[in-house]
Formats: C-alpha cells, structure tokens, sequence
C-alpha cells in the first residue's frame, strides 16, 4: 500500500533555483524533480565515510572519592529542589 502525503514547503532562494535549472535540464515537472531530490539526498546518508570513532584519553585518577557518587548526586538533587521549595518555585 502506498501512501500519499501533500505538504507545503518554503524554498530557500538558493534551493530554488537549483531545482528549477533541474527541472529544465531534465525536463522534469515540479513533484518529479523534489521527489528524486529528496530520493537521492535521503538515501546518500554517511556511505563512503569512515565510521566516527573517538580515541580515548586517560583522564587520571579522580580527584574525588567515586564510592558514592550517586548518592551524593542524589543529596545535591534534594537540596535544589528544597532551596525551590522555600523560594515558592
């Protein structure tokens, strides 16, 4: 089953006349030319690129005891949310 979507867009000036100078090349009407546009743009996606990869850095020990840090991030939420109680927030 195929489905239809109609939509209204705004063209950048720029885009515009790029899909108009296609359209005339090709002798293509308005839908076909966004349509293939869009096709070709959608589905190049990142081939040909090298996967991202990040390179690890040691950041040395921590500076501060890990043990309980959630914990301690748990009492730092508590006390925001009592210092916006007393605000009246």
């Amino acid at each position: 089953m195929m489905l239809t979507m109609r939509t209204t867009i705004t063209l950048d000036p720029d885009v515009e006349a790029l899909l108009k100078r296609v359209m005339e090349r090709r002798g293509l009407g308005l839908k076909a030319a966004v349509n293939e546009g869009l096709r070709r743009g959608l589905s190049a996606g990142d081939e040909g690129r090298p996967p991202y990869r990040l390179a690890p850095h040691s950041m040395g020990a921590p500076l501060v005891p890990l043990q309980h840090a959630l914990r301690l991030a748990a009492e730092m939420e508590d006390e925001a949310i009592l210092a916006k109680m007393r605000e009246g927030r």
